[in-house]
């Protein structure tokens, strides 16, 4: 059986292919964030704002949740994108049968490790009592659901690491349909409440990953993993862990700072958290084509690095730099004008005050958002030639922002210096991941072969 391509992306213009890769990586992201939006909204419409702080206060868990394990999928594919690129056919099925072994297990480990903390680590972040019940049970139930949202990126990712985004997106779409149909249902219709939300998710999880196992049986050969392909080695383990699990890593350390910032948030009152947390849903979707931009050059830098390609990973960056660049203005300006009609969506006409405190939110952020979309490009850029100290690093300083704003910015400015967290997070990041690039792009201009760049 021949290695049939996906999507090659070491021929052709590094413009199109990365703008033509990345639009439906924008659909599917944007997808994926409308699982929480749901959420949100229908939390905050049909249970109130009470209801809404308690999902809310548990975002920064969620986001340390699933950022780690889209930032582990995502990294585990890497491996399977450069063998792809090298024209592997044995090697990318090799890399599939570790990624799904290395996601499951670390998987399950976080559900295990995590559901016993869940109650302590709301409490120590100053939960308000009259929300704590509710937060704990919805997150309980989407901390047991790990192992689901681990196995359907991972199988999603592998797809993206073929050079193919339009069918994840499809995918998401599908288990972003069965979400909603089946959200309503929990809530009001089973008379769950809060966590019905959480068990709608769930459900539409099981059903994703079975359509997408299915298609990938049917459809995507170089995925057909054979019986000989599960023999794992520890070398091979190694080498899709170490890029895996550090972008997981990394990701975790970005929420450990949401975390921190929460916990100072939660002192200031259920109106505050309720206006936080409907703007950051808005903010997710908005900054989803930055993340899409810098997810394609994870993709288009491991092909490229696979193929020895090197010097169109330059040119890839800069084509990604206009683009990204372009739809972070775009979303700035949407933010700024229309922010406060999508936060009183959430909430209703009657809490003005929260309409305006998430307004404020989004305007802060919009202004940044040019500094982000560099953030990602070279952040996953770096990641796609397989560095990982960097990007860690990185990780770190937004980590350290996020502490300095939850320890001196909201105790002096309040709920306005929580706005500040993440503009701060984004600039304490950038400027490693921008030195760290300028340097590796003179070794990919001179370098006549990859391990000039290892």
């Amino acid at each position: 059986m021949a290695l049939e391509a996906t999507k090659d992306m070491t021929e052709g213009k590094p413009w199109r292919l990365i703008l033509f890769f990345a639009l439906p990586l924008i659909a599917g992201n944007m997808m994926q964030q409308m699982y929480a939006f749901v959420d949100t909204f229908l939390v905050g419409r049909f249970l109130g704002v009470k209801a809404l702080a308690a999902v809310g206060c548990t975002g920064c868990l969620m986001f340390l949740m699933i950022g780690f394990v889209m930032g582990m999928t995502t990294g585990l594919a890497i491996k399977t994108g450069q063998a792809f690129g090298a024209k592997d056919e044995e090697g990318v099925r090799r890399s599939a049968a570790h990624c799904i072994v290395l996601s499951l297990a670390m998987a399950a480990g976080m559900t295990l490790f995590g559901l016993p903390l869940i109650r302590p680590v709301l409490t120590l972040l100053d939960t308000p009592p009259e929300i704590l019940d509710d937060a704990v049970s919805f997150i309980s139930i989407i901390c047991a659901g790990v192992p689901l949202m681990s196995l359907f990126a991972m199988q999603t990712n592998l797809i993206r690491a073929l050079g193919d985004s339009r069918i994840p997106t499809i995918m998401l779409s599908v288990g972003l349909v069965i979400n909603i149909i089946f959200e309503p249902i929990f809530i009001l219709g089973f008379g769950l409440g809060v966590p019905g939300a959480a068990l709608a998710t769930a459900a539409s999880q099981v059903l994703a990953n079975l359509i997408c196992f299915f298609y990938i049986r049917r459809h995507i050969s170089p995925l057909w993993i054979r019986k000989e392909d599960w023999k794992l080695t520890k070398h091979e383990l190694w080498a899709h862990a170490k890029i895996g699990y550090t972008m997981g890593f990394q990701s975790s350390v970005v929420a450990l700072g949401a975390i921190i910032l929460q916990g100072a948030l939660n002192g200031l009152g259920a109106q505050s958290i309720a206006a936080y947390a409907a703007a950051q849903r808005v903010d997710a979707v908005a900054v989803m084509p930055m993340i899409s931009f810098g997810m394609a050059m994870t993709t288009y830098t491991a092909q490229n690095f696979g193929a020895r390609r090197l010097s169109r990973i330059r040119e890839g960056v800069r084509s990604c730099i206009l683009m990204s660049g372009t739809f972070s203005v775009l979303a700035a300006i949407f933010n700024i004008l229309c922010g406060g009609f999508v936060i009183e969506g959430f909430v209703g006409a009657g809490e003005p005050e929260v309409i305006a405190m998430g307004r404020t939110f989004l305007v802060v952020n919009g202004l940044c958002y040019f500094v982000l979309s560099l953030l990602f490009i070279f952040r996953f850029t770096l990641q796609g030639l397989g560095q990982t100290v960097v990007p860690t690093f990185a990780g770190i300083m937004e980590l350290l922002m996020r502490a300095v704003a939850a320890m001196f910015l909201i105790e002096r400015f309040g709920y306005l210096g929580a706005c500040f967290a993440n503009p701060m997070a984004w600039v304490g990041a950038c400027v490693p991941l921008l030195i760290a690039y300028w340097i590796v792009r003179e070794t990919l201009h001179d370098a006549p072969s990859a391990s000039k760049v290892q």
